[in-house]
């Protein structure tokens, strides 16, 4: 399932035309960024738990040289899924 067609089956089940249904999605989905990127857990209870976790920087290797590079550490997000969604799924 796309962006497009999320928009669409939300738009059905909420009775909402597709362009407020797509702002919606879209003010969700930057919610969940920003508080991310304050460090944040953004918790929907039942569905799953958004978090960020810290990458190291590490050593890697150019496949075309063989050289090696430093990677950079970084922060990478996470998505803990809830009991609800694991249940519905099995």
């Amino acid at each position: 399932m796309n962006k497009a067609q999320l928009v669409e089956l939300v738009a059905e089940k909420t009775k909402t035309t597709k362009s407020q249904s797509e702002l919606i999605l879209d003010a969700t989905l930057e919610a969940i960024q920003e508080a991310l990127k304050d460090g944040d857990e953004v918790k929907l209870v039942g569905f799953g738990t958004f978090s960020r976790s810290s990458r190291k920087a590490r050593q890697g290797r150019n496949p075309k040289t063989g050289e090696t590079v430093k990677i950079p550490s970084a922060y990478i997000p996470k998505f803990k899924p809830g009991k609800d969604l694991k249940d519905a799924l099995n």
